[in-house]
């Protein structure tokens, strides 16, 4: 019996020290949050307000830097990601005392696009109220375990932004089934850079996105055809889970 149990415990030893490499840290091209207590500024209405009060550019910066998750349709995580440019624009608003451009989150009552006051249906983005961005699937590394990134990006000459064939044949307000969707070889022969981020086998599709806050103070980031998504942290997943599917 005593060997039965040191056998056990000698094979339960061996699979942890196995598993060590899947939950190795992020990438170095991110920069992660150290603490559960920074955790709480992304996700905590209270404490969101507390840490960056009206300074939505910089807190849209630190979804990105820090690897950020949205909770779409209840369970699909997806890692919310600005391109480069988009990022400097933010970054410059987020240290200017002109409030002017910073982004706007519609208050709650504004539960889809078409309720704002100027809304109508274009490929326009203003990187305020109205941001260009892709809901991109199939990526490797992608936070959240889904391989499901969110992307926002600057709607002047981003090399990471819209093609000329995204903006021209927009038509986000209809059912995603009758939409064109993309991948990576497309993306790129389209002149946009996708490859080097998003892996060669991604997919997705262009979206205009804007901000809205509901009763709970909670940040939404949604779909111009209403798919929506909160800021909420991915949930750990189990020891075992993802080993055998």
């Amino acid at each position: 019996m005593i060997q039965l149990e040191f056998l056990v415990l000698a094979c339960v030893l061996c699979l942890s020290s196995a598993f060590h490499p899947r939950v190795m840290a992020a990438s170095s091209k991110y920069t992660c949050l150290k603490s559960t207590t920074e955790t709480s500024n992304l996700y905590v209405a209270s404490s969101r307000r507390t840490t960056y009060k009206t300074n939505l550019a910089k807190y849209l910066v630190d979804l990105h830097d820090s690897r950020a998750t949205f909770d779409f349709c209840g369970g699909m995580m997806f890692e919310f990601a600005l391109s480069d440019k988009l990022r400097s624009r933010l970054l410059e608003v987020a240290g200017s005392e002109n409030a002017s451009n910073q982004p706007v989150v519609a208050d709650s009552s504004k539960r889809r696009m078409h309720q704002l006051e100027d809304y109508e249906k274009s490929a326009h983005a203003d990187n305020i109220s109205y941001f260009h961005g892709r809901e991109i699937r199939n990526v490797p590394d992608a936070a959240g375990g889904r391989g499901f990134v969110l992307q926002l990006s600057d709607s002047v000459d981003d090399p990471e932004g819209w093609s000329a064939q995204e903006v021209s044949t927009y038509d986000g307000w209809g059912h995603d089934s009758g939409r064109q969707w993309r991948k990576t070889d497309d993306w790129e022969s389209e002149g946009v850079k996708m490859r080097e981020k998003f892996g060669e086998s991604a997919f997705g599709l262009n979206h205009r996105f804007y901000l809205h806050y509901d009763d709970q103070d909670n940040f939404w980031l949604s779909a111009e055809d209403g798919c929506e998504g909160k800021a909420a942290e991915a949930k750990r997943r189990g020891y075992f889970q993802g080993l055998f599917n």
